[in-house]
């Protein structure tokens, strides 16, 4: 299973929003017997690194965005994982 795009609209961040669907999206993925949920962030994407981590995700793998933009601006990408106990 993997997250793309998940985000909240600032004026509702701060209330647990996104919290309950990383939440969610652990329980769906556990209930079908899948072995991790991964994802991408950005650089930049400061408040969404320290909510992955305080879920239990962990820093998997570090890389440049492979495109000549991704070169020249030297943008970061991290993928976090999250094993699901009993099926890694």
């Amino acid at each position: 299973l993997v997250l793309k795009r998940m985000s909240v609209r600032k004026d509702y961040r701060g209330l647990g929003i996104a919290k309950a669907l990383a939440r969610t999206a652990l329980d769906f993925a556990r209930q079908r017997g899948y072995r991790a949920v991964v994802l991408n962030t950005l650089m930049l994407q400061h408040e969404a690194q320290a909510l992955y981590e305080h879920l239990g995700f962990r820093r998997h793998q570090r890389y440049v965005l492979p495109t000549s933009y991704g070169r020249l601006a030297n943008c970061t990408i991290t993928t976090y994982r999250y094993d699901l106990p009993g099926t890694a």
